[in-house]
Parts: C-alpha cells; sequence; structure tokens
C-alpha cells in the first residue's frame, strides 16, 4: 500500500509541486500500516484517472487518431514506472529528478484537455482562463520562493526541515553544517533530533562523540554507531584516537588495525598507528604510506625523520629532498607555504649535517627563484644565510685557486671546474719531476766518468771533486721520496706529497730544482 501510495504521491507532485524536499528519506513518508488509512483516498483517485487516460489512449488507436493523449500519456508512465518502486525495488523513496520527463507528458495532457473543454463547452471558456492564469501565477510564485531556498546550504536544509520535519538524514545534514561552523551546541541539538526520529543512526552517533565532552560520553556514542553499523570506519578511527588520547595503547591499536583491516587505503588510521607501533613495524608503516600516497610530501618527511632518528642521514636525505621536489613540483600561487617551509629546512638541515654547504646554496638560490616577490619574514632570513654561504664559499675558492691559476677568477659554484685544474697541475709538476729526476741520474754517471779519468789530479781539482760530490748529495737528499710502507715486497711506489721543500743554488750547471705545492681541494659539495 505505502509503494502505491508513493506512485500516487509523485502524481500530486506534478499536479501541485508545493512540498518540495531535497530530501526525501528516513521517515520523509511514514508507512502506511491499515487500509483505513486516509492517504489510500488519494491512491484510488489517482490509479482511477490513470484508467480514464488508457481508455481514452485505446479509444483513440481504434479510430487510427493520433491524438496528443497517446504522446502524453507514454511520457507520462514510461519513464516514471523504472523508478517508482512498483516492479523492482530502488534506493530511494521520493525523488523530483524522476519527474521531470514525466511532466513534460503531463503538460501536454492538461494542454489537451482544456482544448477539448474549450471547443466542447463554450460556456466553460471564461473559467478555462482564469483557472489558466491562477495556474501560471502560482507557479511562478512556488519557482521564484524555491529559488530563494536553493541560495545556499543553510537556508535548503532549514527551508526544507519546515516541509518535512520528521526527516532524520535533514537533521544530521543541518547538524553537519552547524558543526563546520563552529556552533556545536546547535548541532549536538538535530543530532539527538536525529537519533530521536532515527535511534540507529550510526552516523549521527559517531559525530556526537566527535563533539560532546567527556571520554566516557565520547566512548558510549561510538561504541553505540559500532554496534549498529560494525563496518562503520569512521567510528572505529575516532574510537581509536580516543584510546590513544587516554593512554590506552593496546585498544587504541586494535581499533585502527581494525579500520584499516575494513578501509586499506585510509591513510590517516596509517598515520596515527606509525605512533603506537615499535620501531621495528614503523618501516612497513611508512612504505605504505609513501605507496598510498606517492604525491603527499608529508609522508616522505615522516619517513627521512624516521631515518635521520636510525642514524641513516644519507637514505634520510633522499626522502627530505624528494619531499622538496613534490613541493616543487606541485606548487601553486594559491598554496600556503608552510608545507614548502617545513620540507625546506629538513632537507638543508639533513644537507647541513652531511656538511655539504655547495648544495646548500643550490636549494637557496632555486628557493629565492621560486619564491621571487613573496615578501616574508622567512624570505629575508633566507636572503641573509644565502648571502653569508656564499661568501664563506667563495673566500675558500679563491684561497685554491690562486695555486692553480692566478690570473682566473674563481666564483663558488667554479667547483668542479677547480677540481680539474688542480689535478692538471698536480700532473704537470709530477712529469716535471719525473724530468728533472732523470736529469740527476745523467749527471751522476757523469761525475763517476770524471772521478775515474782524474785519479791521479792534483788537490784543487780533489776540493772541486768533493763539492761536486756535495752538490749531488745534497740534491738527492732534496728529492728523496717517501715509500708506502703498506705495500713491502710489492713494487715501490713514490709519494711527491711527502716530498721535503729544499733550497738548493743554482749553479748553473743543473737545473733549479724546486718543491711541488700541493693543493688538497676540500669537498663541501
Amino acid at each position: 500500500m505505502t509503494f502505491c501510495y508513493l506512485a500516487a504521491f509523485n502524481w500530486w507532485l506534478l499536479l501541485c509541486p508545493w512540498s518540495l524536499s531535497h530530501d526525501w528519506q528516513m521517515g520523509s513518508v511514514p508507512l502506511i500500516t491499515s487500509g483505513w488509512d486516509p492517504r489510500n483516498l488519494l491512491t484510488c483517485a489517482a490509479f482511477g484517472a490513470l484508467l480514464l487516460l488508457c481508455y481514452r489512449f485505446i479509444a483513440d488507436l481504434e479510430v487510427q487518431r493520433h491524438t496528443p493523449a497517446v504522446i502524453g500519456l507514454l511520457l507520462l508512465v514510461i519513464p516514471f514506472v523504472p523508478a517508482s518502486n512498483l516492479l523492482v525495488t530502488v534506493g530511494f523513496v521520493i525523488a523530483e529528478r524522476v519527474l521531470y520527463i514525466p511532466s513534460v507528458g503531463s503538460v501536454i495532457i492538461t494542454a489537451y484537455g482544456v482544448q477539448l473543454m474549450w471547443y466542447s463547452k463554450p460556456w466553460t471558456k471564461g473559467f478555462l482562463v482564469i483557472g489558466l492564469a491562477l495556474l501560471a501565477a502560482s507557479g511562478v510564485a512556488r519557482t521564484y520562493k524555491r529559488n530563494a531556498d536553493w541560495r545556499d546550504r543553510a537556508t535548503l536544509l532549514r527551508a526544507d526541515l519546515v516541509t518535512l520535519p520528521q526527516n532524520a538524514k535533514l537533521h544530521y545534514n543541518l547538524g553537519n553544517f552547524l558543526r563546520e561552523s563552529e556552533q556545536q551546541d546547535s548541532a549536538i541539538r538535530h543530532y539527538k533530533e536525529a537519533l530521536r526520529l532515527w535511534p540507529s543512526y550510526a552516523s549521527a552517533h559517531n559525530n556526537i562523540g566527535t563533539l560532546v565532552s567527556g571520554m566516557d560520553n565520547a566512548e558510549h556514542h561510538f561504541l553505540q554507531a559500532i554496534k549498529y553499523n560494525r563496518h562503520h570506519v569512521n567510528a572505529h578511527y575516532n574510537l581509536g584516537k580516543l584510546y590513544k588520547k587516554s593512554g590506552q595503547t593496546i585498544q587504541a591499536i586494535k581499533m585502527l588495525e581494525k579500520c584499516i583491516w575494513l578501509q586499506p587505503r585510509f591513510v590517516q588510521a596509517h598515520v596515527e598507528l606509525l605512533a603506537l607501533k615499535p620501531e621495528s613495524e614503523k618501516k612497513s608503516i611508512l612504505t605504505k604510506l609513501v605507496e598510498l600516497e606517492p604525491n603527499n610530501w608529508e609522508h616522505f618527511v615522516l619517513y627521512g625523520d624516521w631515518l635521520r632518528m636510525k642514524g641513516l642521514q644519507s637514505p634520510a636525505s633522499k626522502y627530505y629532498l624528494e619531499a622538496l621536489k613534490l613541493n616543487f613540483k606541485n606548487r601553486n600561487i594559491d598554496k600556503p607555504i608552510r608545507g614548502d617551509l617545513i620540507a625546506f629546512r629538513y632537507t638543508v638541515l639533513m644537507y647541513r649535517s652531511l656538511g655539504q654547504k655547495s648544495r646548500i646554496l643550490q636549494l637557496l638560490t632555486r628557493w629565492h627563484t621560486w619564491r621571487r616577490g613573496w615578501p616574508s619574514a622567512a624570505a629575508a632570513h633566507m636572503y641573509l644565510r644565502d648571502w653569508r654561504l656564499k661568501m664563506e664559499l667563495e673566500g675558500r675558492v679563491q684561497i685554491y685557486s690562486k695555486a692553480v691559476n692566478p690570473t682566473k677568477t674563481t666564483t663558488c659554484f667554479d667547483h668542479s671546474q677547480l677540481s680539474g685544474e688542480v689535478k692538471k697541475a698536480t700532473e704537470d709538476k709530477t712529469k716535471k719531476y719525473e724530468e728533472n729526476k732523470n736529469q740527476l741520474a745523467n749527471l751522476k754517471r757523469d761525475d763517476k766518468k770524471v772521478l775515474s779519468a782524474d785519479s791521479d789530479s792534483n788537490s784543487a781539482c780533489e776540493c772541486k771533486k768533493c763539492g761536486t760530490k756535495k752538490r749531488n748529495v745534497s740534491i738527492s737528499s732534496q728529492i728523496k721520496t717517501t715509500h708506502n710502507k703498506s705495500e713491502i715486497g710489492h713494487k715501490e711506489k713514490k709519494c711527491s706529497l711527502h716530498r721535503k721543500d729544499k733550497t738548493v743554488k743554482n749553479s748553473g750547471v743543473i737545473p733549479n730544482i724546486g718543491g711541488l705545492s700541493e693543493h688538497i681541494l676540500m669537498k663541501t659539495f
């Protein structure tokens, strides 16, 4: 009987669209439990009118007359039958949207009836004109009023509650709006009204639990929500957070794990569970978070923090840098700067702990390029830090580059070029040292020949020979090499970096061999 009445009520909405609502659920239409219910009269009237239209339809078909009644009846009945709950059960009670096409058929049938009366009964023309004028005026007035109801969410909900005060869903939706508007007392009142109309409304219990003060009261509503709906994900999550806040770790872990079991992609439950699990199980949770939301920089920061606490600075820096890249990639002019600053700060601090100041300078330069024209205290501080770091690195590079190429002006960004020049200079000086060593060997051979040929020379020659020997010994001590002690028994290695520099007076015979200046490039990047 209730489904038949719903079909008749939809027909009444076509004739008199006065009781309108955007939501006809949860008690909007009370059930008909008795044959003496007066609403059954409307059902009988609607189906009687439908039978008359069907008779007229068949009569027109018998005489091969294609009247508007045929098209009007088809448009009125056929689109409505699938949503009428008469053949199959649908997921709603009444929906005004299913009457859009039937309303076209209703207008056609009404116009056809007025046309028949206009020609068959001329004395009714005045009444027809007045009736049509009143119908059009009332329709315009109702449309204007309904448009005002749809001005915003609050006016729509309040207007529909006037029409359907027994609708629990409308009270629940209005409670949600009031909660978002920070009107908690009014929201709780509408939630409780929804529970009075629908005691097993699990979502209303859950939302009240998030607003009431006192752990016992909140726990009661969360448990009631789980009682009426064991698959209510938010109720399990909120109860787990409540247990976590009160220090009941075991119960909190149990509820959060049940929440994840019900909805494996519930990211917030994973985040809350991360703070409760032991260190040995955190890695799997962090990996799952990164897998679920690979574009969320916060998860990469959490992973980097955990790695940093474990002493793994190099992997942590990669996650911090990935978080910063995500911020740069998804940058938006309307996006708040807070998330960018957090990711940037963690990345810079990690590089500072690793001693990579050159990398920090690159990040600062990129940051200023991105945030150009955004005045703030943080930006001013970063500009100052950028300038100090740049001055420090330029000073270091100037010191290291003097011995390599004194004529070239080197900047703090020439680290790779400077390193190449130092390497080239070292190779050139090593080659020069080998040439001087060969010349010294040839000189020794010549001295031996002179000694053997002039063995009977006078004392002056002896003195000259002694002077030559002393000079050779001095030169030999100057280029004395240091052996690598770790490779005893292998091929002798000679390291020019440990040679002692000694000043030798140029005699004009043997080329002057100066000490190789050593330059070590400090890696700051």
